[in-house]
């Protein structure tokens, strides 16, 4: 992901994080740079990209606003969630625990000294292979994670450690099945897939869980309230 994207995306999160007490504003675009150790050109182009979808305005010369009612989200289903469970299954292929890199320490509100949980699993549609999904959880809250947890529902799991699950934000993109990819699916490389990034967050704001799924059979249903802010802010 190219820094900018990842910053677009970060600062979205924050933003759902805070949905039950929006700040009115965010940092200033010399403080993001600072932040996330980049140059304000790449947080300028992160923040054309909130921008572009909505989720804030800027002021020049007083600020990065929040729109209002940023917090809405319209997914319905996708090709994943319309299953039943028995319909699912689960292969864990890798499980390890590690210092988080520095965008990781950015989505965990973690230190370089904490650890995090890294496992790949191969997740199967009535015995058919569909997704590779690779995903890190922070290890001091989920202590206990372990394979058998990683071969069922993530959420279920959480749910079962007494933590309330908010929302999810999530990131679709078109990409080709690689020669790697193609072994553990069992299917043709270079054909048509989805690539989805996740992240699982909780009831105040903790991010639970960080994914990057890629998936051979994808698609995805939704339903988008009518927003007159937004289509006069596109016309503009």
């Amino acid at each position: 992901m190219k820094k900018s994207e990842f910053i677009a995306q970060d600062l979205l999160s924050k933003i759902y994080q805070n949905s039950g007490s929006l700040p009115e504003k965010l940092p200033p675009e010399r403080q993001l740079a600072e932040e996330y150790g980049v140059s304000r050109f790449t947080v300028r182009k992160a923040l054309e990209k909130l921008v572009s979808i909505g989720a804030v305005h800027i002021v020049q010369g007083s600020g990065i606003y929040i729109n209002t009612g940023v917090s809405s989200n319209p997914l319905i289903y996708n090709s994943v969630t319309e299953k039943k469970f028995a319909e699912i299954s689960f292969k864990m292929l890798e499980l390890h625990k590690r210092r988080p890199d520095k965008e990781e320490q950015q989505v965990f509100g973690l230190s370089a000294d904490d650890f995090i949980w890294a496992f790949t699993r191969l997740r199967r549609i009535n015995l058919r292979n569909v997704q590779i999904e690779y995903s890190r959880m922070p290890a001091e809250v989920f202590a206990d994670l372990n394979q058998k947890t990683i071969e069922h529902s993530i959420q279920q799991y959480v749910l079962s450690k007494g933590y309330a699950i908010s929302h999810s934000l999530t990131r679709y993109q078109a990409v080709t099945i690689n020669k790697e990819q193609a072994q553990t699916l069992g299917c043709k490389k270079g054909i048509a897939a989805m690539h989805i990034t996740n992240r699982g967050i909780l009831q105040g704001g903790k991010v639970y869980a960080f994914s990057d799924i890629v998936d051979i059979d994808y698609s995805c249903t939704y339903v988008i309230p009518f927003n007159q802010d937004n289509l006069a802010f596109r016309q503009t």
